[in-house]
């Protein structure tokens, strides 16, 4: 394996906090009785899966090349997936559903301030192969999302905290990054990939864990919002 300690704790950080954000905000969706919200949750679900199969090529060394690209599909599926869940939000007909069971229940979640993280955007910055058409199409679907959810924060503020939708922004850093520090590991250090690099790896990495961990505090703190409204 190419990753050092420091680097796997890293990466399995990154998709656990993807992980956990998922569970949260579907937890704030049956907080505030929001079907859409909870669907955006379950719409989360395929690129934690694919973050699970970068974990999985990186453990062969790089070496099945077969993992990469399927974590790539994956992350395309999930990108139209939530694509089609901010355009069910928006669309703004489920908005409200019965009133949730207790406030009790919801506040027990929103206590949670752990956070779970795939990779969206991952695997298509190590693609070179015919797949780099799919990567293409996957980053414009997902730079679509990102512009459809700042409508939603300016429309209906209570689906997404400002922290959560700076969190998915975050990942276009973490994707200029990673490109730079490719660059720098291959054409100026002489290294096969980035993941020959042990420290340009993990610094591209952890951005990633900041832009997850940032969506997880983002629903953490709108759940607790949303927990003192309904025991006030």
């Amino acid at each position: 394996m190419l990753l050092s300690p420091l680097n796997w704790i890293i990466h399995i950080s990154s998709s656990l906090e993807w992980g956990v954000a998922l569970v949260m905000m579907y937890h704030y969706g049956r907080l505030v009785g929001r079907k859409d919200i909870r669907r955006f949750a379950l719409f989360m679900l395929p690129h934690w899966i694919g973050s699970w199969f970068v974990l999985a090529y990186h453990i062969t060394g790089d070496a099945i090349m077969l993992l990469l690209e399927l974590s790539e599909a994956i992350n395309l599926v999930g990108s139209f997936a939530l694509l089609y869940a901010t355009l069910k939000i928006l669309k703004g007909d489920e908005k409200r559903e019965a009133k949730p069971r207790t406030a009790l229940m919801g506040a027990l979640f929103g206590g949670m301030t752990m956070a779970a993280g795939g990779a969206p955007g991952y695997s298509f910055l190590m693609g070179k192969s015919w797949f780099d058409a799919v990567l293409q199409v996957s980053s414009f679907v997902y730079l679509t999302f990102l512009v459809l959810l700042l409508r939603v924060r300016k429309q209906d503020p209570e689906a997404f905290s400002f922290l959560t939708v700076a969190g998915f922004w975050f990942v276009l850093v973490f994707i200029s990054v990673t490109v730079c520090c490719m660059y720098v590991a291959i054409h100026v250090l002489g290294y096969k990939s980035l993941s020959h690099n042990d420290f340009l790896h993990g610094l591209a990495e952890s951005l990633l864990s900041a832009s997850n961990l940032m969506i997880a505090i983002g629903i953490h703190k709108q759940h607790k919002l949303a927990a003192e409204r309904l025991r006030a």
